[in-house]
């Protein structure tokens, strides 16, 4: 259904009358070869996204749930802090990164740099948080410094990629789930202080068994950390199925292959920073990773970022990702909406 063409004809003339002008006002369109993001512009100049997203909630929420992603362009947003406020606007207030996996560093509040990886990484695709036994149903993201060459966020609709995966592949993960398994103090990835945000052990120690996390000390500064998940979920509001995990982003094989090399010949396989495995511990083959990367990247969509572009992400029902760039480029981000199964 397109979104812009007249209202649906039962509605009643009020409901009319609002629909026609959020029409008068916005304007929809495909940015890719697919609907995601569906591409939301206004028809008026220095439209101030505020206060319209803020009259509009629901609108924006029936876009979501059709095409996964939104993408607000050339509407009228000042900053990081007018960001902030978006997100509270449209959905709850930014949430704090808890069990951190990447390098990031707070902008404003709990809005964070979306990823401090080099600029010649690629970074896989994934779901944020999938991992963690409270994940946010929300991602936002927004462009305050344009990149000069590539720097664009891939985008995979995981409804879709569930869809590519072989059965005798699905079936499997969805009896046995994905277990994360974490080591801190290697000298690699982030500290166990930096992850969890406290100096404290026991504090540790403490979220994991909330969090459904076996916990293993090493020494004081050596944590090893196992976390198994299920694999597929349902979506809370559109109850379709999902395929919501990190055990392909995690795992070793997905590495570049001189980062890879490099960890491989100074640790060993248990004493990797990350790496994934089914949920009872078993390795998970090669060919099955090459068909969970395929899978992905069959579905694979991007647009070029643009500044003060302001991009809403259903969290459980798109993945994203990080293309390589050169030059300056600076995505923020912010999550909300947090959520659990338990």
């Amino acid at each position: 259904m397109n979104i812009e063409s007249p209202v649906f004809p039962k509605l009643s003339g009020l409901r009319k009358a609002r629909m026609l002008r959020q029409h008068d006002l916005v304007r929809t369109a495909h940015i890719t070869d697919c609907d995601l993001p569906i591409l939301v512009e206004p028809n008026i100049e220095d439209l101030d996204l505020l206060s319209w997203a803020g009259s509009n909630r629901p609108f924006i929420e029936q876009l979501l749930r059709r095409h996964g992603g939104v993408l607000f362009r050339n509407f009228r947003i000042s900053g990081v802090e007018e960001f902030q406020r978006f997100v509270t606007t449209v959905s709850a207030e930014p949430l704090e990164y808890k069990e951190q996996t990447s390098p990031r560093t707070k902008v404003h509040g709990n809005i964070y740099t979306s990823t401090e990886y080099p600029p010649e990484q690629s970074i896989f695709l994934h779901n944020e948080n999938s991992y963690s036994s409270i994940w946010p149903l929300k991602i936002m993201f927004f462009c305050v410094t344009e990149p000069q060459t590539e720097g664009e966020t891939p985008l995979a609709d995981v409804r879709r990629v569930l869809a590519r995966i072989p059965s005798r592949i699905r079936e499997r993960f969805e009896r046995e789930g994905w277990m994360l398994v974490r080591n801190f103090g290697t000298g690699y990835g982030l500290p166990w202080q930096t992850a969890f945000q406290t100096n404290d052990p026991e504090e540790v120690t403490h979220h994991c068994a909330m969090a459904g996390i076996s916990v293993e000390w090493l020494n004081a500064d050596r944590l090893r950390i196992r976390q198994s998940r299920p694999a597929i979920r349902n979506h809370p509001l559109t109850y379709e199925p999902v395929w919501f995990n990190h055990a392909t982003f995690f795992h070793v094989s997905t590495l570049d292959p001189k980062i890879r090399h490099t960890l491989q010949s100074e640790l060993k396989a248990e004493d990797l920073p990350y790496n994934t495995y089914y949920g009872n511990g078993t390795e998970i083959e090669p060919d099955v990773l090459d068909v969970l990367r395929d899978s992905y990247k069959q579905e694979i969509v991007k647009f070029a970022w643009r500044k003060t572009d302001l991009l809403l992400l259903d969290n459980m029902l798109v993945a994203h990702g990080r293309s390589p760039f050169r030059g300056p480029r600076k995505v923020v981000v912010g999550m909300s909406e947090p959520y659990s199964e338990n």
